[in-house]
């Protein structure tokens, strides 16, 4: 793939790669620029003053884009996290070539209603089939008002789907989405989520204390919070950490009157690394189908035992590295059976994750068309 160039479009900056979705973009640039990519990358933001100076290694440039909130967007038949991201200037710097382009989730994908980008290779990364997702948000939300607003996008995200028939090929995330969207369009493809990590670094022994970490802006992560302190009122004689890197006064109102529950807010990347590290039981659970949640992953990489449910991923392979839990009884039961008990890498777990799980080689698999991307000329 040498000297090989491509745009790729981003619902958010993926720097610094805090949270799921845009640690799947950071690692898939990082890995595609590994093996030869030359990579212009446009990103929709809050702020136009957004640190991008990770970004700087792996990418020829990096184009920033305001998210545009206006509220009458509400009112457009597309979904409000697709209108607001749209700017003139991305048409004039995606033509500055003919490179192919990848979008990063549905959310970047408006551009193609008002441009078709004719004779150039357009792919897609499949983050959510967000009318799934937006539908287990509206389930999981208590707030009315948010309930209702999560619920219009999920049908406007439905309605959504004939964008799909525009791409020359979908990459998904997980098994379950794959199926689904192959039900859609036949050119397709699963890809595994990119994380960085090259090699198992979880150690033997024991931990310090159970870990539960989150993006707390999602409500499905805030009613996992909710869960995980009911538990730990039950297990008065265990520690467990709850990570964020937002809503700690949230959390903290929440653990007033509960000694064994503390909040830890994520300074950075290594920060997260460390504590999964130091943690003795990772802790996860989704009350809606997710396809794949992407801290499963760097927990069963990084960490100890994972104690989890089995809609935070739907490669049963890999699931079977983990404690199945369902209800509050069984995730009581599965920590005091682990409090105590020592860990020890099963080699299988290791070889089956650095095979699958794989970015570099992942990255290969992409874009294999014949036609897959132009040359630079030298």
């Amino acid at each position: 793939m040498q000297n090989a160039e491509i745009h790729i479009v981003s619902f958010d900056n993926p720097f610094p790669p805090v949270y799921g979705g845009v640690i799947d973009v950071f690692y898939k640039v990082k890995a595609l620029h590994a093996i030869g990519f030359k990579i212009y990358l446009h990103c929709f933001v809050e702020d136009l003053a957004s640190d991008v100076s990770g970004l700087d290694e792996f990418t020829e440039k990096v184009f920033l884009y305001k998210k545009k909130k206006n509220p009458l967007y509400l009112f457009s038949q597309y979904p409000f996290s697709v209108r607001s991201r749209f700017d003139n200037k991305l048409v004039k710097n995606l033509n500055t070539n003919q490179a192919p382009i990848l979008f990063e989730g549905l959310q970047s994908t408006y551009i193609l209603n008002v441009n078709h980008f004719k004779r150039r290779k357009i792919y897609l990364r499949l983050h959510n089939i967000e009318h799934f997702y937006y539908d287990g948000l509206a389930q999981s939300e208590t707030n009315i008002f948010k309930k209702i607003l999560f619920k219009i996008e999920s049908l406007k995200y439905y309605n959504y789907l004939n964008i799909l028939k525009k791409f020359d090929k979908v990459y998904t995330l997980s098994f379950g989405e794959n199926t689904e969207i192959s039900k859609m369009i036949k050119r397709v493809e699963y890809i595994p989520v990119f994380h960085g990590n090259k090699q198992i670094t979880s150690k033997d022994g024991r931990g310090e204390y159970a870990f539960y970490n989150g993006d707390l802006r999602i409500s499905d992560n805030r009613k996992a919070v909710d869960f995980f302190i009911e538990v730990f009122k039950k297990i008065p004689d265990y520690q467990l950490v709850i990570a964020s890197g937002i809503e700690q006064d949230w959390v903290e109102s929440k653990i007033q009157s509960a000694s064994n529950i503390q909040f830890v807010k994520i300074e950075h990347q290594q920060h997260l690394s460390d504590l999964l590290r130091d943690a003795h039981i990772n802790l996860m659970i989704s009350f809606q189908e997710s396809g794949t949640k992407l801290k499963i992953i760097n927990s069963l990489f990084q960490g100890r035992h994972c104690v989890c449910n089995e809609k935070m991923i739907d490669d049963k392979e890999v699931l079977g590295f983990c404690h199945i839990a369902k209800t509050e009884k069984d995730f009581i039961e599965k920590i005091n059976q682990l409090k105590d008990y020592p860990f020890l890498m099963d080699s299988k777990r290791a070889k089956v994750l650095e095979r699958r799980y794989n970015d570099l080689e992942n990255a290969k698999k992409m874009f294999t068309d014949d036609d897959k991307v132009r040359s630079v000329r030298s």
